[in-house]
């Protein structure tokens, strides 16, 4: 495309027969905008995520629906990929005036109920990953960020619980819910198989690579399981990707493709960064470049900052558990070196 951000602009656009693309804005989030996808099904419209819930984002989804014949309050049901607040909360809002019914991934639970319980507070898992990846300071400037956010705000329980394989008949067209953890662990797809198209929310995206494990409650190996999950995409047909954020169309399988590779390469970039001595999550992640523009760590703001040092600890992590790196605990912090010759030659062991 001739302007990169064409495809955050306002409308909705078809991708298929029956189905379209409604971009919503996100205008404190680099992002810029979140797809929302609305299907037309038998007793109304299914939206696949739901935008976050702001008077912004609402406004422009009732001006999009519109402009196909329909209405907020013709939305029956939210199928949502995952519990980060631009694919989630606005379904929540939209629910309490609509009645339209919430349905999320089964595997979010343990990060919702962290998030609706009393001794909430925000950003606490990536917080102590920051202090055992040695970047303390950080994580103290990260406390003092969000000391004044409301905490739960706009977050509740769905209505249903999506399981794997799960299926839902829209009388128009049968989706496939399939599970693949690793951006966050209850992250879930919707294959249509018939039409050839994937709802592939934050997990395949065109044009850059998602965060791994930002949530309330990360699973041990959220890169082995993100990993995982794109061999699992890989297996389908190769499908028409629509992803959250960027252009709908091309192919699912030649972007799952470049996505192991780039991980492979920052894979061994880390083991590379090893080999010159005992290192943190953070002295690592200082040594490498970031972004398509390879910044310095230093360059980027306190949030990237942040996803950047925690994916490097899950980087190394599974360095760790494929026996190509060991690692061990100093003060609280996570120091990794390289593996022994012993180790390595025996690969899946963990060190």
């Amino acid at each position: 495309m001739a302007d990169r951000h064409q495809w955050t602009e306002e409308g909705a656009y078809q991708v298929a027969p029956g189905v379209h693309r409604i971009p919503l804005p996100l205008p404190f989030d680099g992002l810029r905008a979140v797809n929302v996808y609305a299907i037309e099904a038998a007793d109304g419209l299914v939206l696949i995520d739901s935008g976050w819930a702001l008077a912004e984002a609402r406004a422009q989804l009732e001006r999009s629906l519109a402009a196909i014949g329909g209405s907020l309050a013709d939305v029956r049901r939210f199928l949502v990929t995952h519990l980060h607040r631009d694919h989630y909360t606005q379904a929540l809002a939209l629910r309490s005036l609509f009645g339209a019914r919430v349905a999320l991934g089964e595997e979010e639970r343990h990060s919702i109920e962290l998030m609706l319980g009393p001794a909430y507070t925000p950003l606490g898992a990536q917080r102590a990953r920051l202090v055992s990846a040695g970047a303390a300071a950080l994580a103290r400037e990260l406390a003092e960020m969000v000391g004044q956010e409301p905490v739960n705000a706009g977050y509740e329980r769905p209505d249903e619980w999506i399981t794997a394989g799960q299926k839902f008949d829209l009388g128009t067209r049968t989706l496939e819910a399939i599970s693949t953890p690793g951006h966050t662990r209850g992250h879930v797809v919707f294959a249509d198989t018939a039409a050839g198209l994937l709802f592939g929310g934050d997990h395949v995206l065109p044009h850059i690579t998602p965060s791994i494990g930002f949530e309330e409650a990360p699973r041990l190996l959220p890169l082995g399981d993100y990993l995982a999950s794109l061999n699992v995409i890989m297996r389908l047909p190769d499908l028409t990707l629509l992803p959250a954020h960027g252009p709908a169309g091309g192919s699912t399988h030649g972007r799952v493709g470049e996505l192991l590779a780039h991980h492979d390469q920052r894979l061994a970039a880390m083991a590379a960064v090893l080999a010159g001595g005992e290192r943190t999550a953070y002295q690592v992640a200082g040594a490498l470049p970031w972004t398509s523009r390879q910044r310095r760590l230093a360059e980027l703001d306190w949030m990237n900052q942040m996803l950047a040092i925690c994916e490097t600890s899950y980087h190394l992590d599974l360095l760790v558990a494929r026996s190509l790196a060991a690692s061990r605990l100093a003060d609280g912090v996570r120091l990794y070196r390289p593996a022994s010759p012993a180790a390595a030659a025996k690969p899946g062991r963990p060190a």
